[in-house]
């Protein structure tokens, strides 16, 4: 607690007198939030939150059901969850496993399964934003290292870790929608109802996403008061979007098991979308430790195996 109190005093001394770096951090996370989170994550979680609280996620499962069921041997709603995390992005993820788990259409142990491999950065993110500022022609090798992973690591998680999964019992009642009495409400009112709430929780959401994000861009004007400059290297472990922002093409490898991890702030986040159930933050970060080894790994093999596609 002291040093928590003593870092405090130190990053609010270092904004009193040296407010025009620190506007200038400030207003790389709040630009980067208002341009790049808001527009690809905000209409993402409204629709979830409304197909969640409409209690619909197991039927837009069937979209990759038949595929997903034979290999991972899971129900829809778990399915549902693994479609959204992969396909919408960080932190969108741990937002959806959150929201089933405490509206009781998975059980825990399914949403920590999830947790373990499906709060991955976005592929429109990662295609529009990461691979163009990092220089790269190849699509297909980082698309692998990125997504295929974590698919196959929640695969062998299935077998081995949460093979427990085929004997557990269904997911406890839905005890948010069994305080409203929606037996007594028509469609479009349940609708009209659920729209808002999503909005609600949405909007909070992002909110709190943009502030982690001016916070952990914030800090790196200690190491640049410090040094006179800022430390490249540990900004993308602190907020990746400002961090690879900052880093360009310079070691666009770093930058890629960085971004396997997702930095403090993403850790924040996360933790921020799940703090109101019992699911355990340190958990995850365990699991995106063991994620970004297995990228580095597939990385080394790339290099020894085709060094003259390595990083094109």
């Amino acid at each position: 607690m002291k040093l928590l109190t003593l870092m405090f005093l130190i990053l609010s001394g270092c904004i009193l007198t040296h407010s025009q770096i620190s506007l200038s951090y400030a207003g790389m996370g709040l630009d980067l939030w208002f341009q790049k989170m808001i527009p690809s994550l905000l209409p993402f979680m409204i629709l979830s939150g409304i197909m969640v609280r409409m209690k619909v996620t197991d039927k837009a499962a069937m979209i990759i059901y038949p595929i997903v069921k034979p290999l991972y041997q899971v129900q829809k709603n778990v399915c549902y969850a693994m479609l959204i995390g992969f396909l919408c992005g960080f932190p969108m993820g741990a937002k959806v496993v959150d929201d089933l788990y405490i509206r009781g259409r998975i059980n825990r142990r399914e949403a920590e399964y999830l947790l373990a491999f499906c709060n991955n950065i976005g592929p429109v993110y990662f295609c529009s934003f990461v691979l163009p500022l990092l220089g790269r022609k190849l699509v297909f090798p980082y698309l692998f290292g990125m997504y295929g992973i974590p698919l196959l690591y929640g695969l062998v998680l299935r077998y081995t870790t949460f093979r427990d999964l085929d004997f557990l019992p269904e997911a406890a009642p839905d005890l948010i929608s069994c305080q409203i009495h929606t037996g007594q409400l028509s469609f479009a009112e349940r609708l009209l109802n659920a729209t808002d709430d999503a909005i609600h929780s949405s909007v909070q959401s992002i909110l709190s996403l943009g502030g982690y994000m001016i916070l952990y861009n914030l800090l790196n004007l200690i190491p640049h008061i410090l040094l006179g400059h800022p430390l490249l290297l540990l900004s993308p472990l602190l907020e990746i979007t400002g961090g690879l922002k900052m880093l360009g093409d310079t070691f666009p490898l770093y930058s890629l098991l960085a971004l396997s991890f997702g930095g403090l702030s993403c850790i924040a986040q996360t933790y921020n979308c799940i703090g109101k159930s019992d699911l355990a933050i340190g958990s995850y970060i365990r699991h995106k430790l063991i994620l970004t080894l297995l990228n580095a790994l597939f990385y080394l093999v790339w290099f020894l195996g085709f060094p003259i596609s390595f990083l094109r």
